[in-house]
């Protein structure tokens, strides 16, 4: 689905050969406006357009608007080309002002425009062209839209374009494909944070997850953790969501606190006329692997350190375990929660040291209020049995909810 931005304003401004003679014509305009009833007359643009002078935009060469701009120097050019092609510039969103003016030179017309870069650019993602590789999509985008590198604007018309490249892409793989786009946030209603493409209409079969880079101790349960995601439908942010949250850990569980796992190459690997099977690689990234130098708690009043360290097995001299740390310490919150600390939080901050390859944690305790027990209300049982309960439940009002 594509959103329509209201127009990007455009300024003409017309220069004539003397400025004092414009300022006349307008002085005399304004002097006697009630007789004289037709506005001055704009300079005719003569002769081909001898040169473009671009100003302003700090994210573009003179070249890359000349070739967005859809104008030729040394070719015959009019105002109303001009006008279009400012009108270009701003309707693709990635300039919130567009101003052009043109004046007389001894071989043609010279064109001046003047631009003011938008900020309001997010990155663009593609889902699911499994029939090409990003660089390739990028080639063939910049091609045709030469101020696109990749990122979009989250206004103007620079996505349905995008959408329309990528759909003439498909047209020779598939009858039923269809290119779209969604605008991607990290919650409903909130900013804007990339544009997603993608093709729809065709069904993907993940068949097969290789790994580089992975070593003999983190492979066997890479595959085995893979094994899950073979025969789903494909789709890159899926892969990547899954690679974060189950795959990624058998790096952070060995000690590799910063492994990377990069994008999901995908490649097409068999095709039917139904289904087309899909390969992805990922490339692993462990960087170093660091052992445990010092565990120090901060922030704990209502228990010792010694006591909550009970619940944290990791010593000094460990290679860190951060995925295990984390479980240990969700028992630490359990804990706070049997004294009414209902609110508690306790996380983990890691010193990272790359030269000593070390850790050191410092485990910070947030321990927030103390929750009491309010009223005991039992419904839905005959009285006798309510009193039962009344007589075997410990907690009284006013006591540290636990």
């Amino acid at each position: 689905m594509a959103y329509e931005a209201p127009p990007v304003p455009i300024k003409s401004l017309v220069v004539t050969k003397s400025s004092r003679t414009l300022a006349f014509i307008l002085l005399s305009i304004s002097a006697f406006g009630q007789t004289a009833r037709k506005p001055a007359a704009k300079p005719a643009v003569s002769g081909k357009l001898a040169a473009i002078h671009v100003a302003g935009t700090r994210r573009y060469t003179p070249a890359e608007i000349i070739a967005a701009s859809g104008l030729r120097i040394g070719v015959e050019a009019s105002q109303n080309d001009f006008q279009e092609a400012a009108q270009r510039l701003g309707d693709c969103g990635f300039f919130s002002d567009v101003a052009y003016s043109y004046s007389s030179v001894s071989n043609g017309t010279r064109l001046d425009l003047e631009l003011v870069d938008s900020d309001k650019l997010v990155p663009a993602h593609f889902e699911n062209f499994v029939w090409f590789t990003d660089a390739e999509l990028l080639a063939r985008i910049h091609e045709k839209l030469p101020l696109f590198k990749d990122e979009v604007p989250i206004a103007g018309t620079l996505s349905d374009q995008i959408s329309d490249i990528l759909q003439n892409l498909l047209i020779p793989l598939s009858n039923s494909a269809r290119a779209d786009y969604v605008r991607e946030t990290k919650e409903d209603g909130g900013p804007v944070v990339a544009v997603n493409f993608r093709a729809s209409g065709v069904t993907l079969t993940l068949t097969e997850i290789t790994f580089q880079g992975a070593g003999p101790d983190q492979l066997p349960a890479l595959k085995t953790a893979s094994e899950k995601l073979i025969g789903k439908d494909y789709s890159r942010s899926a892969v990547a969501t899954y690679a974060q949250i189950y795959l990624l850990p058998i790096y952070q569980a060995q000690g590799y606190l910063n492994a990377r796992l990069s994008n999901p190459q995908p490649k097409v690997v068999g095709e039917t006329a139904d289904d087309t099977e899909v390969s992805v690689q990922l490339t692993a990234v462990p960087g170093v692997q660091y052992k445990i130098s010092d565990i120090k708690w901060e922030g704990n009043k209502a228990f010792p350190g010694d006591k909550l360290q009970n619940f944290v097995h990791a010593k000094i001299g460990d290679l860190a375990n951060a995925p295990k740390l984390k479980s240990e310490l969700e028992e630490v919150h359990k804990v706070y929660t049997t004294r009414g600390y209902m609110m508690a939080k306790v996380k983990a901050e890691p010193k990272l040291d790359d030269e000593a390859k070390t850790v050191a944690y410092t485990l910070q305790v947030s321990e927030g209020d103390v929750f009491h027990l309010g009223d005991l209300d039992i419904q839905g049982l005959d009285p006798k049995t309510t009193g039962r309960l009344r007589e075997a439940w410990t907690l009284r009002e006013s006591d540290p909810y636990d």
